[in-house]
Parts: C-alpha cells; structure tokens; sequence
C-alpha cells in the first residue's frame, strides 16, 4: 500500500496474531538460579538481625537485596560465612564493596593461581574486589559467624550485557585494576583535594580520619572514597551530637549504614509537602537505601554521641557528567535555589526542626543548631568542625 500523495510504501499490521516483543532479564535470572532470599525493601532497622536463606557458594547464609525501582543501579548482598567457613572462589565482571558487620577473617585475591595474596579484616573494615579478580573470604572464627554486605553494580552490568557466562566466566584480567601489587590492600592511602582519600582496604571505617564538610552544615566531617578504581563512589560523613546535616536530593541506589552513634533518624520525601514522608530511625548496624529518583533526604543526630554514616554508593556508571567533581561543585551542595540538590537550612520547613528538638529531648540530647536555625530554642553548638 502506498500513503496517499506520497512514494512511501506503508507495509499493513496484521489485526491479529502478533506478540509482545521482549527479552528475559539476566539479572532476575542470576537471582532465581543462585535460589538466594531476595529483600525489596529499602529500610533495615539491624542489619545483624536480618534473616538469611541458605547460599552456600557463599559460605554459608545470605540474601540480596535490591529495591525493584527500574532505574535502580546497585544491589545489596548480606551474607554469613558460618565458623570456620570459606566461601567458594569466584570473579566476575560487577564491581563489589565489602563492610564487616561483625566478625573477622581474611580474603584471598589473585589473577594467577601461584601467586595469590590475603588479607585480614574485622569489624568495621571496608574494602573493594578489583573488577574481575578471583577472590576467596575466610571466616577467622571457629565459633562465630561472620556478617558482611557487599554493595555491587551486578544489576546494570548483568542487564547490559544479557549473558552470564560472560559476566562470570571471563579471564580478562585488568591490569589497570590490579595487577598482583603485593601493597595493593595494605591499607595505606592518599588524600586529594575536595576530601577524596584513595585506599584499598580501611581496616577501622568507624574511625578513620575525616575532614571538614562546611557546605553540608553543622560542623559535618566527610571524605569520599576511590577504592580499587571502582567506578562505585562511596563516601564516609560524621556529625556531632545534637547536630543533623541539610536536606538534599540524587538518584537511587544509596545505601546508608551507620557506624557509629547511639540515636537518630533520615526522613525521605519526594513531593513539595512531604505528605510521603518517610522516617527511618537507626542505630550502629542500621541501613536506609534511597529508593527513589530526585528523593530529599536528611539526616539527624539525636543521640548522646557522635554519630557516623557509611555511603555505598553506585557511582556514576561511566558517565562523566556526573562525576564526582562536576556532582560536587555544581549540585550536590548547591542550593536548590540555584539550581542545586540542597536545601538550606533557612530554606527547611520548620516542623523538621522541631520533630528533631522532640527526638533529641527523648534521647537525653541537647538540640545544638541555635547558630543555623533562627527558631532553635537549643544552643549554639560547632560551625565548622568537630568539637575536640
């Protein structure tokens, strides 16, 4: 058939008979096939208390989780290696970040079978498998289990290229990545500008130094991680007592661990009223995920003592626009007024300040934000660093 006064041959759809085109989703594939407990929830009160199913690759028990949001590029994996246990050598083509809930051991890495190197960590300590190394954790424990998450980018990576064979079973090594340097995870590091510290392996993240942060507020201390040359971007932040850091907003896919600290909460929203508001209150073991795309969310310290968050993040997945230095400088701590992700303090809806006054009087806490916020009946607490 040819369209009236034109040369173009339209070709006539069949009325009936046709199908839905798709094609199967290699990462929902990888899940069934490993048969693993899957979480799609994005708040975990304790993540020591967080039932697991068998996964015995793994060494022991374990569950995924992963918030069903299709823009999601991170997923979660929590996972027990049993007393005396090991998990089952393996690589693969997703990068991987490591926390130790509790526990300690060691981990193996190599490229070469004859030449492979170990590692120990305990609670606390962070650290990151270089893309496509093999790699082997042990459990140093005869009577206690190790916990540990590893926040990965297997969901984009499985989906992109829709074949997991090649995901698990390619021996490309990246020698830019790691090439058998015997300091590789020595835990020794490098500080950059912008607070970007550059290290393999932190054997005590509830510890480890930080620096002043002033643009998110209220005395706040930060660096940001590069590990192992990972595309995934993850940070570290600290705030005092009685002291929560400024509103601001990103894409999904962060997961929040606290490491430190006796009380407080984030609260997420996404619309102008907040009339989906959510509050999540946490402890040391607690995790929050930011489920959502442009969701505002703040942190609040209303405990008796500093309190210190882990940020696993996704990283910008190889588009530059968003990398570090362009997220920080031009919307990560901008006024949204400016075109920025932040919102100031003098720009927040009162009734946030006070549910934090009424958190931090029922935990003992003295509200410390009388410097910042013009209605505070607390006292004026740290500006730009912390108290010492």
């Amino acid at each position: 058939m040819v369209m009236l006064n034109t040369d173009m041959k339209v070709a006539e759809t069949p009325k009936e008979g046709l199908e839905d085109y798709s094609f199967g989703d290699a990462y929902k594939a990888w899940l069934k096939k490993e048969d693993v407990k899957v979480y799609e929830e994005f708040y975990f009160p304790s993540l020591a208390e967080i039932e697991l199913g068998p996964w015995e690759r793994k060494g022991g028990r374990g569950a995924v989780i992963h918030i069903p949001n299709t823009h999601m590029p991170d997923d979660c994996h929590v996972v027990e290696i049993r007393p005396g246990g090991k998990s089952e050598p393996e690589h693969h083509l997703y990068e991987a970040t490591i926390y130790i809930v509790s526990g300690h051991g060691a981990t193996t890495v190599w490229t070469d079978q004859h030449e492979k190197q170990s590692f120990e960590w305990k609670a606390g300590s962070l650290f990151a498998i270089p893309l496509n190394v093999w790699y082997q954790n042990f459990n140093g424990s005869g009577s206690e289990p190790v916990r540990y998450i590893a926040v990965t980018n297997a969901p984009p990576t499985m989906r992109l290229y829709r074949d997991n064979d090649f995901i698990f079973r390619n021996d490309f090594i990246f020698r830019s990545r790691f090439a058998g340097e015997k300091d590789f995870f020595s835990g020794q590091g490098k500080l950059f500008k912008r607070r970007v510290w550059e290290s393999n392996l932190i054997a005590n993240l509830p510890d480890m130094p930080l620096y002043s942060w002033q643009e998110r507020g209220a005395g706040g201390i930060n660096a940001t991680l590069e590990m192992a040359d990972s595309i995934m971007k993850n940070h570290v932040s600290e705030f005092p007592v009685g002291t929560y850091k400024k509103a601001h907003r990103h894409g999904p896919g962060a997961h929040l661990v606290l490491v430190s600290g006796t009380a407080g909460y984030s609260l997420l929203w996404t619309k102008a009223d907040r009339s989906d508001m959510m509050k999540c209150d946490w402890k040391v073991g607690s995790m929050v995920i930011v489920p959502g795309d442009d969701m505002f969310h703040q942190h609040f310290n209303c405990g008796a003592t500093r309190a210190r968050y882990l940020a696993l993040k996704p990283g910008d997945m190889g588009l530059f626009a968003h990398s570090i230095g362009k997220r920080s400088e031009g919307l990560s701590d901008k006024s949204v007024k400016e075109g920025g992700w932040q919102v100031e303090y003098e720009d927040e809806d009162r009734e946030l300040h006070e549910i934090f006054e009424q958190e931090a009087a029922a935990h003992g806490a003295t509200c410390r934000m009388k410097a910042f916020i013009p209605w505070c009946t607390g006292e004026v607490g740290p500006m730009s660093e912390r108290d010492t």
